[in-house]
């Protein structure tokens, strides 16, 4: 666990308030929205690794992130966010350092996808990428 003013940041999954995770990745989140509550809970019980962002007075989540992994070389970092009354203060970049630079993937190829908070990602080392290495197909559902 690390305190970074007001807040901790902690990757224990016991911790997380999945109520908080469920709200806002239900009602606020643009992405992946088909996903059903139960889908959402498994995704954080089976995570590779989860950050939490709590109020250190009241331990409320304010924060979040979780990420999948071979274990060895790579991960993928998913549903990031911070709720609204808690934004402002630099605390999605303190969730994304947690994660990335400061956990057992610090030396990992990390991948995400993102419409949003391009340069919040680009200071971690992220970068958009057209070389012809990257495929992907997208979901395909009926």
């Amino acid at each position: 666990m690390r305190t970074v003013g007001g807040y901790e940041l902690d990757d224990d999954v016991a911790r997380v308030d999945l109520d908080v995770v469920w709200e806002f990745l239900s009602a606020e989140a643009y992405w992946a929205r088909w996903r059903n509550r139960e889908q959402v809970e498994q995704q954080v019980r089976t995570a590779w690794r989860v950050v939490g962002a709590y109020e250190a007075a009241t331990g409320r989540l304010v924060g979040f992130a979780r990420a999948f992994s071979d274990g060895v070389a790579m991960a993928y970092l998913a549903d990031v966010f911070v709720v609204a009354d808690a934004r402002g203060a630099g605390l999605g970049k303190e969730i994304v350092r947690e994660m990335i630079d400061n956990g057992p993937g610090a030396n990992f190829r990390w991948m995400l996808h993102t419409s949003d908070a391009h340069e919040l990602y680009r200071k971690f080392g992220f970068a958009e990428h057209a070389q012809g290495r990257y495929l992907e197909r997208e979901a395909v559902r009926g």
